[in-house]
């Protein structure tokens, strides 16, 4: 079971900078590492309305971009919701940029009530993300908001 109070006080820590973009990117990094039996984690920044493009990310070349109507991260920025998915092929609309994977927990980022854009982890196992995860992941989150300046 991943320690997530642990991994938000190294994130904390590892944040030294108030950047977007090199926070996301280190948030990425830090989470591949950490959290047991992911093959993707990224962010999708919504740069125009009704639609999330591709930022920082591990993992295999992404699929980009996604609108709103379409997929899981489009539901999560939709309706400013997480959306925690067992098994992405039950879901119609699924995007799937990368066969291997089998769950995916979709975080919205919420700025000042405004979203910014959504933070997406993929995984091959079906089932991986708990309720555990969920507010684990969530609880980053928060960290990771708090700790950036996300004027473009």
């Amino acid at each position: 079971m991943t320690n997530y109070a642990l991994l938000g006080r190294q994130l904390d820590a590892l944040l030294d900078t108030t950047d977007w973009l090199t926070n996301s990117a280190q948030t990425c990094a830090m989470l591949v590492q950490e959290v047991p039996d992911l093959n993707w984690v990224g962010f999708y920044v919504q740069r125009e309305p009704g639609v999330l493009h591709l930022g920082p990310f591990q993992g295999k070349p992404a699929c980009h971009p996604i609108p709103f109507d379409k997929g899981v991260c489009g539901a999560a920025a939709r309706t400013r919701q997480t959306q925690r998915v067992d098994d992405v092929h039950a879901i119609a609309d699924h995007i799937a940029c990368d066969s291997a994977s089998q769950a995916e927990l979709v975080v919205p980022v919420v700025v000042d009530g405004r979203l910014w854009g959504v933070l997406d982890l993929d995984s091959p196992v079906p089932g991986r993300f708990a309720a555990e995860d969920q507010a684990g992941i969530e609880a980053l989150v928060d960290i990771f908001v708090a700790s950036t300046t996300f004027n473009d």
